[in-house]
C-alpha cells in the first residue's frame, strides 16, 4: 500500500510550517491531504505550487524482535482523537550511508545512536510510521510521520532535537520539517 503526501492548497492538515533543517527545502503549501493506495503513477512529476511525496510501509530493517516487542507494546497507532498535530519529516541519506552494509548501518542506527531505545520514552504520546521511497525515485529516502497532542508539542521536540544529535544523523543530507494540525471542520 503506498501512502501519498501532497502538499497543496487543499486537505485534512493545515500546514504551519516549512522548515529546511538540512539541504534544499520544500515550496510552502498551505495544506496538507494524506492518502493510500494500490498503486501510483511514477515518475513524480514537480510542481510549482505543489508537491507530492510517496512512500511505502515497510517491514522493520534495523530492529531486533526484542526491540521490536517493546515497541510494540507501547506505541500508539496513528489516527487519534487527540493527535491533532502532525510532523511530516522527510529524509535523504547520503551515498556513504547506503555503501554501508546492513550491519554497519544497524551498528550506527542503535548500538551507537541508540535511535529505538532513546526514543522508546516518548511512546506511547507520539505516534508514528516510517514509510521507505528511496526506490520510488523521489528526492527523499524516507517520509517520517508523526501524530501528538498539542500538549505533547515539547515533548516532540525534545525527540526530533535528540535523534538530530546522534551520529547516525550525520548522514543525513536533505531533511525538511513540516509541521500542521489537524483541520475541523465547523458545523
Amino acid at each position: 500500500m503506498f501512502r501519498t503526501f501532497r502538499g497543496g492548497q487543499s486537505g485534512g492538515w493545515r500546514v504551519t510550517s516549512i522548515s529546511p533543517v538540512t539541504g534544499e527545502p520544500l515550496p510552502f503549501v498551505p495544506a496538507l491531504s494524506v492518502t493510500d493506495s494500490e498503486a501510483v503513477s511514477l515518475p513524480q512529476v514537480p510542481s510549482r505550487n505543489a508537491w507530492r511525496l510517496v512512500g511505502v510501509a515497510s517491514n522493520l530493517r534495523y530492529t531486533e524482535r526484542a526491540e521490536k516487542q517493546q515497541l510494540v507494546a507501547v506505541q500508539a497507532g496513528l489516527g487519534r482523537l487527540e493527535a491533532t498535530s502532525a510532523a511530516l519529516i522527510p529524509i535523504r541519506k547520503s551515498q556513504s550511508w547506503w555503501e554501508l552494509t546492513q550491519e554497519e548501518r544497524r551498528k550506527i542506527f542503535e548500538d551507537r545512536s541508540h535511535h529505538i531505545a532513546s526514543s522508546l520514552r516518548f511512546l506511547p504520546a507520539i505516534a508514528r510510521q516510517l514509510y521507505h521511497c528511496r526506490d520510488l525515485g523521489g528526492p527523499f529516502d524516507f517520509l517520517t510521520w508523526f501524530e501528538f497532542a498539542p500538549a505533547d508539542a515539547s515533548l516532540f521536540e525534545e525527540l526530533v532535537a535528540m535523534l538530530r544529535r546522534t551520529e547516525e544523523w550525520t548522514y543525513v543530507e536533505r531533511e525538511v520539517d513540516v509541521r500542521m494540525v489537524k483541520e475541523v471542520l465547523s458545523a
